[in-house]
This record gives structure tokens, C-alpha cells and sequence, in this order.
């Protein structure tokens, strides 16, 4: 069976609009402040549980990007005066001299790092220069989506596609589909293509067909 995902439109890259706030308002309004260059701060780390949408924010920031789970050592990251490194628990000795080299870089040039991890920087498995310096500058928690959160941003993204959603099909897909919000999303983009590829209205059983169908694939 064809793998329904990867032939749809492409999805939508993350932005700072089409980030599902939630109980993260504040944090994002801070971001944007600091992405706009209104605060001094050097530096901006973003943490939270997985799912809680720091990969999101990062590539939405605009920044060279590097992921630590991909690339542990940094290999990759550019001399970029805008730097975004995500999953910074996940860097090897390497890496982690690399980015201490790079904040003291930024840091002299005025230019902007923000990185990402599970944890704040004092709790981090790191240098302990690093640390330090990870925690000089703003520091910020992202809450994960409550189910109600998910399910009224769900809603409203199948209204934006005049997509009939109900309160039940809803419920299903969080209970059957991955549960964080760029899968979620994905597969009401995958919903809104299926419907009108087999000119079906959206049913209980052509949900379970469409999930079945990803699982599959």
C-alpha cells in the first residue's frame, strides 16, 4: 500500500503562527521579543519534555540549525551569527567544546544562539563552562499541550479546511495516532486529501482506514 503521508502536499514548515501555544503564550511572546532583538540577552534555551514543541520553535526561529541527536558532535553547525542547536543533552565531548566555542563567539560578535534540551542547563550531563554559560542567558519552560488543548486546536485546523470534525472523531484520532502535535496535524492534512481523493465525507470508518492505511505504510 502506498505510503499516504509522503504524497500529499508537503507539509507545512514549522513557523512561530502555526506553533499551538497553549499554556506556552508567555514563553512565545519572550521568544518573539528576543528573535525581534529587543532583549540583550545573547542566548535563549528553550526546555521541556518531548512533544512540548521546542524542535518546532527552534527551526521556526530561522536559524542555522543543528540537531545534537543527528550530528553529537556539531559537525555540521555553521559560523552563523544566528545558531539554533536542539537536543543539547545528546552532545559528546565534542560537541559540547564546539558549542562553548560557539556562545563565546556569538557572545563577542552580538550575534544569537538558542538551543534546546530536556532539562534546564543546571541539571544538564554537561561541561560545567557550558552550563554556566547556557544558564547566563533567558531561560524557559515549555508546557506540554493538555488532551483539551490538542483537541481544540485540532478542531479549529480541520475548520480552516471546512473539514467536519466531531468532538468523537477527534477523541479517536488522539487515541489512536501519535500524540504530538506536528503527527496530529499532519494527519488532519492527510484527512482533508483522503476525503476528497475517494469523495467521502468524514467518517468513523475512513479514519480508521486512513490510520490504518499510515500504520501500514
Amino acid at each position: 500500500m502506498r505510503q499516504l503521508i509522503l504524497d500529499l502536499l508537503p507539509e507545512s514548515p514549522p513557523t512561530l503562527d502555526n506553533f499551538v501555544a497553549g499554556g506556552n503564550a508567555e514563553t512565545l511572546a519572550l521568544l518573539t521579543e528576543w528573535l525581534a532583538g529587543t532583549r540583550a540577552d545573547s542566548s535563549f534555551c528553550l526546555w521541556g519534555e518531548a512533544g512540548s514543541g521546542r524542535s518546532h520553535l527552534l527551526q521556526a526561529s530561522g536559524f542555522a540549525y543543528v540537531d545534537a541527536a543527528l550530528d553529537p558532535a556539531l559537525k555540521t553547525a555553521p559560523t552563523a551569527e544566528q545558531l539554533a542547536v536542539d537536543h543539547v543533552e545528546l552532545l559528546d565531548e565534542t560537541g559540547q567544546i564546539a558549542l562553548f566555542n560557539h556562545f563565546n563567539r556569538l557572545k563577542m560578535s552580538s550575534g544569537m544562539l538558542m538551543t534546546a534540551a530536556d532539562q534546564p542547563p543546571a541539571h544538564l550531563a554537561l561541561r560545567e563552562d557550558l552550563r554556566t554559560r547556557l544558564g547566563s542567558g533567558l531561560i524557559c519552560r515549555l508546557q506540554p499541550l493538555s488532551d483539551a488543548e490538542k483537541a481544540a486546536a485540532l478542531g479549529a485546523q480541520a475548520r480552516e479546511r471546512a473539514l467536519k470534525l466531531t468532538p468523537e472523531l477527534i477523541d479517536y484520532l488522539m487515541r489512536h495516532a501519535p500524540r504530538d502535535m506536528r503527527t496530529l496535524s499532519t494527519i488532519i492534512v492527510a484527512l482533508d486529501e483522503y476525503t476528497l481523493e475517494q469523495k467521502r465525507p468524514v467518517t468513523l470508518p475512513l479514519l480508521r482506514e486512513l490510520l490504518n492505511m499510515e500504520a501500514s505504510s
